[in-house]
């Protein structure tokens, strides 16, 4: 595993992967590649925000998570002690949603390259992102 998809990344290759870079649209085009870590923060973030009903998704969102888990695509990255421990002292100035945090940490912890549009965390100089 080389790379972690955001939420929103994960969304978009799932659902509109015209929404990608053209570099992560490559990225992800390449078997080679796979698996690709997903946060297990990502599967609670898409899941809230469907039962919220801040969200709509393609399917059910257990058919949707069947779909968009699928093996050996992606890889459900759980969260550990050490990841959590990251996510809440991550070094220099880093905003204060939870997920987003424990989604940096967790590529920091397991030195995975994020693939996010956010461009607050494309300008965190403490993790590896691109677009």
């Amino acid at each position: 595993m080389t790379y972690l998809l955001d939420t929103s990344t994960w969304l978009w290759l799932v659902e509109s992967p015209g929404k990608l870079s053209s570099k992560v649209a490559d990225i992800t085009s390449k078997i080679e590649h796979a698996p690709f870590g997903l946060s297990v923060m990502s599967v609670w973030e898409v899941a809230k925000k469907v039962s919220l009903g801040k969200l709509t998704v393609s399917l059910a969102i257990r058919d949707w998570m069947a779909k968009a888990l699928r093996e050996p695509f992606v890889e459900v990255v759980p969260l550990s002690v050490e990841i959590v421990l990251d996510g809440n002292q991550l070094p220099g100035v880093f905003h204060n949603d939870p997920a987003d945090q424990l989604i940096v940490a967790t590529a920091r912890t397991l030195n995975l390259t994020l693939l996010t549009k956010d461009d607050s965390i494309l300008k965190y100089p403490h993790v590896l992102a691109i677009w």
